[in-house]
């Protein structure tokens, strides 16, 4: 492999309809035109149903959807219109969906934890033309972050808000609408975040998602009748692929949890017998340790449990193993540009436990090394793939989406990666991270995941330090459980515990560090695997020292974090406070000022 890179997206969209076509993995169907098909005779079954007790039948939810087509295109909307689903797990969300489809516009889809500068910033990139949101059930943050983004946007927003009936905010706007889009294929438009903490516009055709669904339900032996339990956003790609897509696609029951209960979710899943959902692994954990008052078994009904984001430990999978007996986990990788792993039932234990399992039918994978060669089975590189559900561009990017695809279709996922003679994926770290000591390329992962082993360590990131004569030094930020305290090697606090080394946590501060001053700030963080490691790789990016950090839990969704850093200046730490702020992973971020 070389390192030349495609530059004709049309010849390369081509190329890849002409073969998947052939093997019968894109048929060109829409997902309204296939959902409306298997649909017929099935109008009173279950479609969706949420945490707040409204469901709707297929029917009521063709018919709902059928009529935001209509007020969507008297308000003049047209084909190619970009539209953002800005909406909470709510039944409204599969009718935003489906409705903005059926008029012929490109859904566009954003967690609501997204603040009003990200919003416009995704807007003013994808040219959107509006947005669904909702004013009611309580949600007005919704509403408030919606309209103050139209505000800021340089071009004309509608606002629409979905509730029983469709309501479009009426006002005065001078401001011109964007130009619908006109690329071929675009059927959904979905984000990710990038080194600049601004967010990729990642863009995806009917056929590329329809192939994930495929793939996925052939894997999973998945029918109409299995429900899906989705407490992950709809609006990451995790619950738009494989909970708001997934259901429509087979025409199956989707249970919507809007905020996070381990408790509540176990009712629900029981409630309506749901077989499969995809979710981080800390969902796993929490379900573990909910105190389950019924004679049945906790997790009976559920048959497959995929864990993104991180690896599932050992000790957790045991667990698993022994109070979920029925419920087959495994560790799914994937990225919103698509390609996706899992480990089969009849996969060896050792490589459930050690691997991202084997990609899903057409999905081709190659570790190569830094001038694109393909490496040997184990060795590490980063990890390449091309395949039907592979993304077909970058909205608003194509420089970069040239960049990232090799001659031969392959997308360079950024990853590092091995691959064994099975073709078992083992992920090792990402390119970006790596430590590089002495010449060495030092993977921060396997550091990470001893120090992560220890009971007493609640989240561990490994990041390098610049050091004049080795390159970079190996720096553990640490954040111990509540009631545990980190000592200085050589302290006074610490000589109580010299006999009993089994239970250090041992930290070597061989290098003060003194710059101008040390500044605090107060994150708000959502609870997800690998958030820690996104802020302080981003704190080290910029030049900044973490000398200290507190976690206070705020509810089971966010956590506080106070962090000291030492910096320059003011300029420093404004510098900073700018790109935590960006990142999807971050609800607020402010300077403590006292």
């Amino acid at each position: 492999m070389n390192k030349k890179y495609c530059k004709n997206y049309s010849e390369d969209l081509f190329s890849r309809e002409q073969e998947y076509k052939q093997q019968g993995l894109w048929t060109g169907e829409s997902l309204h035109d296939r959902y409306e098909r298997i649909i017929s005779g099935r109008s009173e079954e279950l479609a969706v149903v949420d945490s707040r007790g409204r469901s709707l039948t297929h029917g009521d939810l063709w018919n709902s959807s059928g009529m935001l087509a209509d007020v969507l295109t008297k308000q003049g909307l047209r084909k190619g219109d970009v539209v953002i689903i800005f909406l909470p797990n709510l039944v409204e969300w599969q009718v935003a969906l489906l409705g903005i489809m059926r008029m012929g516009g490109i859904p566009a889809n954003l967690p609501t934890r997204t603040d009003a500068d990200s919003l416009t910033y995704v807007a003013e990139l994808t040219g959107t033309r509006a947005i669904i949101t909702t004013d009611q059930l309580g949600l007005k943050s919704t509403r408030e972050i919606a309209l103050a983004a139209a505000e800021l946007c340089e071009h004309r927003i509608d606002i629409f808000f979905l509730n029983e009936t469709v309501q479009i905010l009426e006002k005065l706007n001078p401001k011109l609408f964007p130009s619908a889009t006109d690329i071929s294929k675009l059927d959904h438009i979905m984000f990710t975040s990038s080194t600049t903490g601004r967010a990729k516009a990642v863009m995806h055709s009917s056929d590329s998602l329809a192939a994930l669904n495929l793939t996925f339900t052939e894997r999973f032996s998945l029918s109409p009748n299995d429900a899906i339990f989705m407490a992950s956003p709809l609006g990451h790609s995790v619950g738009t692929i494989h909970g708001a897509r997934l259901s429509l696609y087979n025409a199956s029951p989707l249970v919507l949890q809007d905020v996070w209960n381990p408790e509540e979710a176990l009712n629900m899943i029981h409630e309506y017998n749901c077989v499969f959902t995809a979710a981080a692994t800390p969902f796993l954990k929490d379900l573990l340790e909910v105190k389950w008052h019924s004679d049945k078994l906790k997790l009976a009904p559920m048959r497959w449990f995929l864990c993104g984001g991180a690896h599932v430990p050992q000790t957790l999978m045991e667990r698993v193993e022994k109070e979920f007996p029925k419920t087959f986990v495994t560790l799914l990788w994937g990225m919103t540009e698509g390609g996706l792993t899992t480990s089969l039932r009849n996969s060896p234990s050792e490589k459930i436990l050690t691997t991202a399992g084997i990609g899903l039918p057409g999905l081709e994978m190659q570790v190569v090394d830094s001038e694109g060669e393909m490496l040997a089975n184990g060795e590490v590189g980063e990890l390449v793939i091309r395949g039907p559900g592979v993304f077909i561009g970058y909205f608003g990017q194509s420089d970069l989406y040239k960049s990232l695809i090799t001659a031969e279709g392959y997308f360079r996922t950024g990853d590092l990666a091995t691959l064994d003679e099975s073709g078992y994926l083992r992920i090792t770290g990402r390119l970006k991270d790596l430590i590089i000591r002495g010449g060495v390329n030092i993977s921060p992962v396997p550091i990470e995941d001893a120090l992560s082993s220890h009971p007493d360590i609640f989240g561990v990131a490994v990041i390098g330090y610049p050091d004049e004569r080795m390159g970079e030094l190996l720096c553990a930020v640490i954040i111990p459980k509540k009631g545990i305290t980190i000592y200085y090697v050589g302290s006074d606090e610490l000589l109580e515990y010299e006999n009993s080394p089994e239970s250090w946590v041992k930290l070597d501060w061989k290098k003060e560090i003194e710059f101008t001053f040390i500044a605090r700030i107060i994150v708000t963080l959502i609870n997800e695997v690998g958030v820690l490691n996104s802020i302080t790789s981003t704190i080290a990016d910029y030049g900044g020292n973490i000398s200290n950090l507190i976690l206070n839990e705020k509810d089971n969704d966010f956590y506080n974090l106070i962090i000291d850093i030492n910096v320059n200046d003011n300029k420093h730490i404004n510098a900073i406070v700018e790109s935590l702020d960006g990142l999807p992973v971050i609800e607020s971020v402010k300077r403590f000022v006292g």
